[in-house]
C-alpha cells in the first residue's frame, strides 16, 4: 500500500504549512564556513566568502581532488507537468535533506540559479518550497553572487561588437581597417593581437607578421563581412519583457542608416549560458566560447565570437561566475547552485562543473544529486544524452516526480491555468482519472530505463490527494518497470518526508551501472532528431520544413552534424502540441527549424513556435513582493 514511514521531523513544521518565505526566514542558516568545511570538506583556501550565507567554490579542489573516487550520481525528472509544476526541485531538496540529516550520507545538492523572469513573473522563485528548501530563499532567487548578471554583460558585449563591426566595416576601407585593427606600437612595428592568430589560421594564412601580409590576405582578414540578415546572436535582459521580442536597432543619426531587426531573449536562453553550464574547466570555457557562431558572412560561412576577437574578453567577464556557488538547505546540507540554462532552447541543467566537484567531494559512499528542467521527455533526456556527454559522467538512479494532480490532467481533466483556483476534479478523489493518467508516468519510466538506469517514483502528496488514489499510481509505477514508488511528504516535513525515498534511492543505487546513450553522436543529424521524436516521444515520425531542410544540410556541410540533439519543444505534452495530454502516439513531429550552438556543443531543432522571451502576466508576483523597511525582511516572495 501508498503509506509513508512515520518519522520525527527535525525542523518546527506547523500545520497548515506556512508561506515559504515565511518558513525560510524562520530558519537561521549555518555560517557558510561551517557548510563548506564540515558539510563538503573544503579547505579553507577552496572557497570565498560572499557574506555569512554564501561561498564560490575555487576550481582547484579539481586538482586536490583529481584521483578521489566518485560518489553515487542521481537526477531528478519529472512527469509531463501542469502550469503549476509538480515540485521536482522541492523533491530534489526533500531527498537531499533525507540522505543527510536522516540517513547520515554524505550529500550534496546541485541545482540551477533561478531567473528573475520567473520569479518576478508567475511561476516565483525555485529554491523549493514548505520545508524542503534552499536558504536564503531571497538570495538564491534574486541577484545571488551575480552569475546571471555577468552572463547578461557577457552576451550583451557579444551583441554590441557585432553590430559596432558591421558599422566600421561599412564605413572604412580595408587599409584603414587593418590600421587600426592592427595599430602601430611607439616604434612603429604592428603586433596581432593572440585571438587574431587563430583567425589567420582559419583563414589558411600562415603569418604572424601583420607588414608580410598581402593586400588581398589584409582584405580577407578585415573583412568579416557579416549578412545582416544573418546574425543569430539577440541581446539579453534577466526579466520577463514581451515588448523586447522584436526591435530595430541603429536608428540613431549617428549609425548612419545602418538600421535592422532583431530582439532580446532572457539571459537565461543566452548560449553563453548553456556554455558555462557544459564547460568543464576555464580553459574549455575559453574554447567554447570563442567557437560560438554568432552570425553568417554574405557566403553563408559561420563567423564565430573569436573571429569579432571577443571570445577572451567574454571569458574574463565570467571568470567568477565559472564558480559554483555554495548554499544549504533549511537542514544544513550542502548545496551547490550554478549555471541555469532554460530548458527548452537550451539543455536545462545545472552544471558540469558542479556535478564533477561534487562527486568527488562526497566520496564514494556519498550522494550527488541534481535536478534536470521540466518533464523527463526534455531535461532528463538532455541530461543524459547532453549534460553526460559533455561531463563523462553516468548516473547511478533516476527519480521521476509524480502528482496526482498532474496525473489528472492528463487523464482527460479540465485544463489547469496559473493564476487561477484548481478546478473541482483535483480536489475531490477520482481514482479512475488518476488511473487514465498514469499513461504518462508509464512512459515516462519506459524511456528512462532505457538508458540502463533504474528509476524510482516519487509520489509528491498533497493534502487532497487520497489514499486510494496514491496507492493507483504506485502500482501503475511498478508495473511500468520502476524499482520503487514511494509516497513523499517533504513539503509538509522536510526531510522527515522523504526518508522513504532516500532509502529506495539508495537501493537503486547499490545495483551497478549499465548506462547507454539513447543515439550515437555520429548518426546523421536527422537519424537522431528521429531517435528522441520516436523513441522518447512516441511519433510515428518527423517533418522538415524547407527552412529545417536547408539548416540540416547547412550545419552538415560546415561540419556540425557531429553534435548531439536539444530538441527545443512544449514541456507539457510528449508531442508538439501541448493539449495532447497522457501518452500520445501516432503523431508525426513537425520540425520548424534548426539552429546551432556550436559553442555549448549541441544542435537545437526548433519543434513549432518556442518562445526564448517570456511575457509579463495580468497579475504577476510582483504585486505580492516588497520590504519592510525598518528591518529590511523581504516580504511575499515565493
Amino acid at each position: 500500500m501508498a503509506t509513508i514511514t512515520e518519522v520525527k521531523p527535525l525542523l518546527p513544521v506547523k500545520d497548515p504549512v506556512p508561506a515559504d518565505i515565511d518558513i525560510a526566514q524562520s530558519i537561521k542558516p549555518k555560517h557558510i564556513s561551517q557548510i563548506a568545511e564540515v558539510g563538503l570538506g573544503l579547505l579553507p583556501d577552496e572557497y570565498e566568502l560572499y557574506g555569512p550565507t554564501k561561498a564560490k567554490v575555487k576550481l582547484s579542489v579539481k586538482d586536490r581532488l583529481k584521483d578521489a573516487p566518485n560518489g553515487k550520481y542521481v537526477v531528478v525528472g519529472g512527469i509531463s507537468p501542469t502550469p503549476l509544476g509538480e515540485g521536482k526541485s522541492t523533491t530534489t531538496v526533500g531527498l537531499c535533506q533525507a540522505l543527510g540529516a536522516y540517513l547520515n550520507k554524505k550529500v550534496l545538492t546541485c541545482i540551477r540559479q533561478p531567473s528573475q523572469g520567473p520569479t518576478f513573473g508567475i511561476k516565483g522563485g525555485a529554491a523549493g518550497g514548505g520545508y524542503s528548501q534552499v536558504i536564503p530563499m531571497e538570495e538564491l532567487n534574486l541577484h545571488l553572487t551575480g552569475d546571471i548578471h555577468a552572463i547578461s554583460a557577457a552576451n550583451n558585449l557579444l551583441a554590441a561588437a557585432i553590430d559596432a563591426r558591421m558599422f566600421h566595416e561599412a564605413a572604412q576601407k580595408d587599409d584603414a581597417l587593418f590600421r587600426r585593427l592592427c595599430p602601430a606600437d611607439k616604434s612603429g612595428k604592428r603586433r596581432f593581437a593572440a585571438v587574431m592568430l587563430g583567425r589567420l589560421q582559419r583563414l589558411g594564412i600562415d603569418k604572424t607578421d601583420p607588414d608580410e601580409l598581402t593586400p588581398e590576405e589584409v582584405s580577407r582578414f578585415v573583412r568579416l563581412d557579416i549578412d545582416p540578415d544573418a546574425v543569430m546572436w539577440r541581446r539579453v535582459v534577466d526579466i520577463n519583457d514581451r515588448f523586447l521580442r522584436g526591435i530595430s536597432v541603429g536608428q540613431g543619426p549617428e549609425e548612419r542608416g545602418m538600421e535592422r531587426k532583431t530582439g532580446f531573449d532572457i539571459s537565461v536562453a543566452s548560449e553563453i549560458m548553456a556554455v558555462l553550464a557544459l564547460a568543464s574547466d576555464l580553459s574549455d570555457m575559453r574554447q567554447r566560447l570563442g567557437r560560438m557562431v554568432v552570425a553568417a558572412d554574405r557566403q553563408g560561412r559561420p563567423v564565430t565570437a573569436d573571429d569579432l576577437g571577443v571570445g577572451g574578453a567574454l571569458t574574463v567577464m565570467l571568470k567568477d561566475a565559472i564558480e559554483p556557488t555554495i548554499m544549504q538547505t533549511l537542514e544544513a546540507t550542502p548545496v551547490l547552485v550554478h549555471a541555469g540554462p532554460f530548458a527548452n532552447i537550451a539543455h536545462g541543467n545545472s552544471s558540469v562543473i558542479a556535478d564533477q566537484i561534487g562527486l568527488k567531494l562526497v566520496g564514494p559512499d556519498g550522494y550527488v544529486v541534481t535536478e534536470a528542467g521540466f518533464g523527463a521527455d526534455i531535461g532528463l533526456e538532455k541530461f543524459m544524452n547532453i549534460k553526460c556527454r559533455a561531463s563523462g559522467l553516468a548516473p547511478d538512479a533516476a527519480v521521476i516526480v509524480a502528482t496526482v494532480r498532474a496525473l489528472k490532467m492528463h487523464g482527460g481533466g479540465p485544463p489547469v491555468v496559473a493564476g487561477t483556483p484548481l478546478p473541482h476534479a483535483y480536489l475531490s478523489p477520482d481514482v479512475d482519472l488518476v488511473t487514465g493518467g498514469c499513461a504518462n508516468l508509464a512512459r515516462h519510466i519506459e524511456n528512462t530505463r532505457k538508458y540502463g538506469v533504474p528509476v524510482v517514483v516519487a509520489i509528491n502528496a498533497f493534502a487532497s490527494d487520497s489514499k486510494e488514489e496514491l496507492e493507483a499510481v504506485r502500482s501503475a509505477a511498478l508495473a511500468a518497470g520502476a524499482s520503487a514508488a514511494v509516497v513523499t511528504r517533504h513539503h509538509a516535513l522536510g526531510g522527515a518526508g522523504a526518508v522513504d525515498l532516500a532509502q529506495a534511492v539508495v537501493a537503486a543505487c547499490s545495483g551497478g551501472g549499465g548506462f547507454k546513450y539513447l543515439y550515437d553522436a555520429e548518426l546523421p543529424i536527422k537519424d537522431k532528431i528521429e531517435a528522441i521524436a520516436c523513441g522518447t516521444y512516441g511519433a510515428s515520425g518527423v517533418s522538415y520544413s524547407p527552412e529545417a531542410e536547408a539548416a540540416i544540410a547547412k550545419f552538415s556541410a560546415m561540419g556540425f552534424d557531429k553534435l548531439p540533439i536539444c530538441m527545443a519543444k512544449t514541456q507539457y505534452s510528449f508531442s508538439h502540441d501541448a493539449t495532447l495530454k497522457g501518452a500520445p502516439s501516432g503523431f508525426v513531429l513537425p520540425i520548424r527549424d534548426v539552429r546551432a550552438s556550436v559553442g555549448a556543443g549541441f544542435l537545437y531543432p526548433l519543434v513549432g513556435n518556442m518562445m526564448t522571451m517570456p511575457g509579463l502576466p495580468t497579475r504577476p508576483c510582483f504585486y505580492d513582493i516588497d520590504i519592510d523597511p525598518e528591518t529590511g525582511r523581504i516580504l511575499g516572495l515565493s
